[in-house]
């Protein structure tokens, strides 16, 4: 990634954190806590008339690398 592609997107991290701050606190405070292998990741989209969505995941030991690379790449 170029030096401008990771400015822009710090700036939009930052704009959506302005604008969603229960959802950054939440965010924080799961990092901080830590996702263990065995946890269960679950993610529900509601469109407006529409049926909602359900997804979940149960994290694996080979996941665990990915969630820490995300960590470290959002700050």
């Amino acid at each position: 990634m170029n030096p401008t592609s990771i400015m822009k997107i710090m700036g939009m991290k930052n704009e959506f954190n302005r604008r969603h701050p229960k959802f950054a606190a939440f965010m924080k405070a799961v990092a901080a806590k830590g996702v263990q292998e065995g946890s269960v990741i679950e993610i529900t989209v509601r469109n407006p008339g529409e049926e909602e969505m359900t997804a979940n995941m149960k994290v694996q030991a080979d996941d665990l690398e990915l969630l820490r690379e995300l960590k470290d790449l959002i700050g």
